[in-house]
């Protein structure tokens, strides 16, 4: 098996409010109020997932880059 090179993440927004990020290749979800903090929070979730990991046993490239979906609503003219 081929190790990964990207991590990827879906965002989208939330049952109630702000975003949500959620890794399909990991077991890591957050949220933030925005964009911006949703993005922050999930490069600092995943650090934290692989702190200490080794990222071969994974499937992973060192330093694999993120990947990230926005998931938006449709946009009706």
């Amino acid at each position: 098996m081929a190790n990964r090179y990207t991590i990827q993440a879906v965002i989208y927004q939330g049952d109630e409010s702000g975003y949500v990020a959620e890794c399909q290749n990991l077991a890591v979800v957050t949220q933030g109020k925005t964009l911006d903090e949703t993005v922050q929070n999930l490069r600092e979730a995943i650090s934290l997932h692989l702190e200490g990991e080794d990222l071969a046993e994974m499937g992973l490239v060192s330093h694999p880059p993120l990947l990230v979906t926005l998931e938006m609503e449709p946009v009706h003219a």
